[in-house]
């Protein structure tokens, strides 16, 4: 179909508020419990994230097709669970059910309260006569304690169509504390002339088109085992929503009307296929990730979003030399709001490392002209030098 605004505009995207689902009980929200499903519900696996010492989201999301006459009621979905300290399931720590919602696509986001810090735990989750894969998960150790070590991965930029994700079966492996994506889970359009393998649809734009990309990134069983192996941290680049997108201004004709209404399907999306704990009432095209994970004394963590605030590339993107827009003071890639809160972070810790978890390169990336003038790739920290240096200078004084 051909894109324009027009076209895109009658999608008729919703701006659909992200519910608390991880608070309600299936009972509370008057969920249908099913005693059977026409197949496996659970085919694209389950998932854990954003570990605190007491807590952690689970996360499985239900396949449409299985769940019969409820879908076309479009009626919550009550979904058991069950938690155990040993892979075997022979004691069940916790029990219970989560609702499954129509508006976020059947997907389940659980925060389990109430855990032991630094502890390691077990889950899975049933409907229907049907019982998920196993998903290990770990609890952060308590604020105060004072580990030795902490365990961690961290990936970024996964192309499905650039080849198969056997970097993550390694990583399943590897028994991490947690496991840390650093953005571009998915990419909206196919890239490279090389392809090992395709994806099955165009350049996506609606609500829809993100949840069918996200869908089948999930089905890749690497991806799947590395989700089931530990606790993730996520966060998203650009390719979650369209290549180099700042803030609310696209590379291409897309209006900022137009591209909103994209980035509101896009980060409902994200949303629905991600282990990952959000405040109630989130919605549209502004979705707040920019969060705090902390490791005993060991360790603080910022998991930043460098896409959604930012000022435009500089000197129209790219690769280029400098210009007077790119020595702007003024020019932000973190946002006002985001920079306060980390660098009172930074300055206010106690840890032994402070680690920043963000999608793009900082350090100064190196290329010269034909001319012997230096070039900055404007869409990392090179383009935002002046904020890269206030940033630094606070880690050095921290």
């Amino acid at each position: 179909m051909a894109f324009n605004r027009r076209t895109f505009l009658r999608q008729g995207i919703h701006f659909t508020t992200l519910l608390a689902a991880s608070t309600l009980s299936a009972s509370s929200l008057g969920a249908t419990r099913l005693a059977r499903v026409s197949g496996n519900p659970f085919y694209l696996g389950v998932a854990s994230g954003d570990p605190r010492p007491d807590s952690v989201v689970i996360w499985t999301r239900l396949a449409r097709e299985t769940l019969g006459t409820t879908l076309s009621r479009n009626e919550p979905v009550a979904v058991d669970y069950e938690i155990a300290e040993t892979a075997n399931f022979s004691t069940i720590y916790r029990k219970g059910s989560a609702a499954a919602l129509p508006e976020l696509g059947y997907s389940v986001h659980l925060d389990l309260q109430g855990l032991g810090p630094g502890k390691e735990y077990y889950y899975r989750w049933m409907i229907g006569g049907e019982v998920s894969s196993v998903g290990r998960t770990k609890t952060a150790p308590a604020i105060h304690a004072t580990p030795e070590s902490f365990r961690f991965g961290f990936a970024s930029c996964q192309q499905y169509e650039h080849g198969y994700f056997t970097a993550l079966d390694h990583m399943a492996k590897e028994n991490f504390d947690l496991i840390v994506h650093l953005g571009d889970y998915i990419y909206e359009e196919s890239w490279g002339t090389e392809n090992i393998r395709f994806h099955d649809a165009p350049e996506m734009y609606t609500l829809d088109d993100y949840r069918a990309r996200y869908e089948l990134y999930k089905k890749d069983p690497d991806l799947q085992n590395a989700h089931a192996s530990a606790p993730w941290a996520v966060t998203w680049d650009d390719h979650e929503v369209d290549d180099n997108y700042a803030n609310a201004i696209a590379i291409d004709e897309q209006t900022p009307e137009q591209l909103l209404i994209r980035r509101a399907g896009a980060y409902q999306a994200f949303y629905e296929f991600m282990p990952i704990r959000l405040p109630s009432g989130r919605q549209g095209a502004s979705m707040q990730i920019y969060r705090p994970l902390q490791f005993g004394t060991l360790m603080d963590m910022a998991i930043l979003d460098t896409r959604q605030y930012r000022s435009d590339q500089a000197c129209r993107d790219g690769m280029k030399t400098s210009c007077d827009q790119h020595r702007d003071l003024s020019r932000t890639l973190l946002g006002e709001a985001q920079k306060d809160w980390l660098f009172g972070r930074l300055r206010n810790s106690e840890a032994t490392w402070n680690v920043m978890a963000q999608q793009v390169m900082m350090g100064r990336l190196l290329r010269r002209n034909e001319q012997d003038e230096e070039m900055y790739l404007m869409d990392i920290w090179d383009g935002y030098p002046h904020e890269r240096d206030e940033l630094l200078a606070k880690t050095k004084s921290s």
